[in-house]
């Protein structure tokens, strides 16, 4: 690959912009995340359902969302992990990347406050509610060789289901990004092992994600390589599309971290 170089100019705006980035973050002071969502979920106003859909226990679905449309996924059917992936509908070559997600907010704790990015930079889920906090972003979803050492042969997993999603979005596996699997209570204990902590569950648990650009969704609906249930029993698990609302201003999501303010400003750059 052929070096470019770089004018003085260049580089000297690149550095302005890098300290200014600096001196943002350490005059902003972040705001404080909520407790978690409360229990049981509120219901939908029906006028605000776009879409429902009910995702079998060992089965993937996926679907279009609009900027500012929310995504609820909830526990209606008893306890089930399903994981999730994520596309820019407009180039599918921006896609969730949870690395930078984690990095950028320095957690991995992703609860109702915090936002998601794309490997662009930008914001591409707001956390908007969020009754448990127990999500995994480390770990994965399940793969064939994870269900067969603990389960056997011929049951479905992750990684073969986003595949197949994949493909009928026109993308391949090399298009797959890591999954982020919900109702995970997956944390790291002392000596830096993968734990599964069952007391951050709770019956009816859900979660909002709401979209910040247009994108293609796919959920898998499997067991976590680390639920301790020796059986494979995934229940189903309700997905809604719920209408664009009003953002206000002081939206905590945009507004508790200076990461997140660059995250939609990039946003915000992308669609001049």
């Amino acid at each position: 690959m052929q070096h470019v170089r770089r004018s003085p100019e260049e580089i000297a705006a690149n550095r302005a912009r890098y300290e200014d980035h600096q001196r943002k973050g350490l005059e902003f002071a972040p705001k404080a995340l909520p407790a978690p969502s409360p229990l049981p979920a509120p219901p939908i106003d029906p006028a605000l359902i776009l879409y429902r859909e009910t995702v079998p226990g060992g089965w993937y679905w996926s679907t279009r969302v609009k900027t500012g449309e929310t995504l609820r996924i909830a526990q209606e059917h008893a306890f089930s992990t399903v994981s999730l992936i994520a596309w820019n509908a407009a180039d599918p070559s921006e896609r969730l990347n949870l690395v930078d997600t984690v990095k950028v907010q320095w957690t991995t704790a992703l609860s109702k406050g915090r936002v998601i990015f794309s490997d662009m930079g930008r914001v591409m889920f707001s956390v908007t509610e969020d009754s448990s906090g127990a999500h995994d972003c480390l770990m994965g979803g399940s793969t064939a060789a994870s269900n067969e050492a603990k389960y056997g042969q011929g049951l479905r997993n992750s990684r073969d289901n986003f595949v197949l999603l994949a493909t009928k979005s026109g993308l391949d596996r090399r298009d797959i990004p890591a999954a982020f699997t919900l109702f995970a209570p997956v944390r790291v204990d002392a000596d830096g092992k993968f734990v599964w902590k069952p007391e951050l569950l709770h019956d009816g648990d859900y979660i909002h994600l709401r979209a910040e650009m247009d994108m293609i969704v796919g959920f898998s609906n499997c067991p976590h390589p680390l639920d301790p249930n020796p059986h494979y029993a995934p229940k189903p698990v309700t997905v809604t599309r719920i209408a664009a609302q009003p953002i206000a201003e002081d939206d905590l999501c945009r507004t508790a971290t200076a990461e997140a303010v660059r995250g939609f400003e990039n946003n915000a750059f992308a669609n001049l």
